[in-house]
């Protein structure tokens, strides 16, 4: 962080502060910053809910969050975390501020200056709207800055409706739409590696690539977070948001220039080219016991598996398909990006693997990322079978590789104002825009059992490689 932004007090406004996002995610990440030494110098947090709490006793809350959820926090840092925390209860409306208000002045007047403003909505998408027109009625939009968790929006309709009204309130420029996974260290990478390597960035197009598969599988369930997952499922929660949003970093052009401006208009500018969504090419899927949770209605029709194909309508990738897949309680967890290579044009003497195995290039998306490409070889020895091999490289094995967790990452991004890993209104409407069919034509959820690797009709999506989940 630069020395203005460090010097810039900062008042962050944590909406939704003593629930599961904000505890899991949003105030690890908070954490870790602080463990970097990138907050601000002078900094307060003032977590922003409906029931009356005192700050210590939100201090306690957070704390252990942090011990739970944090990766092995130094008391020090739990003490520095600690000091900055207020609670502001009663709720907040448009017409009730609740404490938000008093709080806010009393903390501007420690911290001293011109206070940056920080909103940040760790909320269901549902109360987005109700928020945004209080900050509005009470003075707090000119000049803060706003974080909207995803997905934002449940709808096409439902995102046009807070998106006219985000934009009544707010310059485009004070908005930063997150989506964690492009926080996500292994996903900045795939571009770096794509367009500082030669070797990469020449086979990155339908002449060399047959097929890319985007897989996400998960071993969780929801039961912690029924309520809030069946009012969205696998379609909304990660299709429209994370996996669409990594498709366009893979198809993305080769940005216009160096600054972050041009890698988000290169990402939004692909995600204009997606063909919407054939629901033909989607397989959606339920696993079974989902309806036994808690908060779980017994005759849900909510997905917990996708599957699709997309196609992106632009010279590099016309052809290609990508397909993408996540679920819950599925076989494993992983978070892959696969490029599968057509076969080389010039055949080699022997028998062996390369008649079923294709070349690929992996990214994970996990961790600081890995990557590796499979590769033909023929066997040592006196054989002339030709086998599998694989090139891998860890980037965790990177000198000084000490990458900040996702949500730390976007957090620094929002004090600096950088807003080139964030989503922008246009961008998000092409992604409605693709799965628009898919919600207007929702075909058969067909049932799959926990601990499998989901609908069997998914498999006919990868085809003719199937998914490849084994490297």
């Amino acid at each position: 962080m630069s020395e203005t932004h460090r010097s810039t007090p900062t008042a962050f406004l944590l909406y939704g502060a003593t629930g599961d996002l904000a505890r899991r995610l949003v105030m690890p990440g908070f954490a870790a910053l602080a463990e970097a030494g990138l907050l601000p110098e002078r900094w307060a947090l003032i977590g922003s809910g409906r029931r009356s709490m005192g700050d210590d006793d939100y201090r306690r809350h957070v704390v252990e969050g942090l011990r739970e959820f944090g990766k092995d926090l130094d008391e020090s840092v739990l003490d520095e975390v600690g000091a900055g925390l207020r609670f502001a209860g009663g709720g907040f409306t448009a017409d009730d501020p609740g404490e938000l208000l008093d709080v806010l002045g009393r903390v501007r007047e420690e911290l001293g200056g011109d206070v940056q403003v920080v909103h940040y909505l760790a909320l269901p998408p549902s109360t987005f709207e109700d928020y945004t027109r209080a900050i509005a009625a009470h003075g707090l939009a000119d000049g803060s800055r706003v974080v909207y968790e995803k997905p934002y929006g449940t709808s096409p309709e439902s995102f046009e409706r807070l998106d006219q009204l985000v934009q009544s309130v707010f310059a485009e420029e004070q908005v930063f739409r997150i989506d964690h996974f492009l926080g996500k260290e292994a996903t900045q990478q795939l571009h770096v590696l794509r367009f500082a390597n030669r070797l990469f960035e020449q086979v990155w197009s339908a002449e060399h690539v047959a097929q890319v598969q985007i897989d996400v599988p998960e071993t969780l369930g929801v039961d912690d977070r029924a309520q809030f997952y069946d009012a969205t499922g696998a379609t909304l929660d990660m299709l429209v948001t994370h996996l669409l949003q990594v498709a366009a970093e893979v198809a993305a052009e080769p940005p216009a220039g160096p600054g972050p401006e041009a890698l988000q208009e290169a990402r939004e500018s692909v995600l204009a080219c997606f063909r919407p969504i054939d629901p033909a090419e989607v397989v959606l899927g339920q696993s079974s016991g989902y309806r036994h949770l808690q908060d779980v209605d017994d005759d849900s029709g909510t997905d917990t598996f996708v599957a699709a194909r997309v196609w992106v309508d632009t010279e590099r990738w016309r052809g290609v398909p990508f397909v993408l897949r996540t679920g819950k309680k599925l076989a494993e967890s992983h978070q892959h990006v696969t490029l599968v290579l057509r076969p080389p044009a010039a055949q080699v003497h022997g028998e062996g693997e390369r008649t079923r195995v294709p070349e690929t290039i992996t990214f994970t998306l996990s961790g600081n990322g890995t990557l590796w490409a499979g590769v033909t070889a023929r066997r040592p020895g006196v054989s002339d079978d030709l086998v599998p091999g694989r090139l891998h490289l860890d980037l965790a094995e990177l000198p000084d590789a000490e990458p900040l967790p996702p949500y730390a990452a976007l957090l620094r991004d929002v004090l600096i104002g950088d807003r080139a890993l964030f989503t922008t209104s246009a961008g998000l409407r092409d992604a409605w825009r693709v799965v628009t069919p898919l919600l207007e034509q929702r075909g058969e959820l067909h049932p799959y059992e926990p601990g499998s690797w989901g609908p069997a009709q998914a498999e006919e999506l990868a085809a003719p490689y199937g998914w490849l989940t084994e490297h």
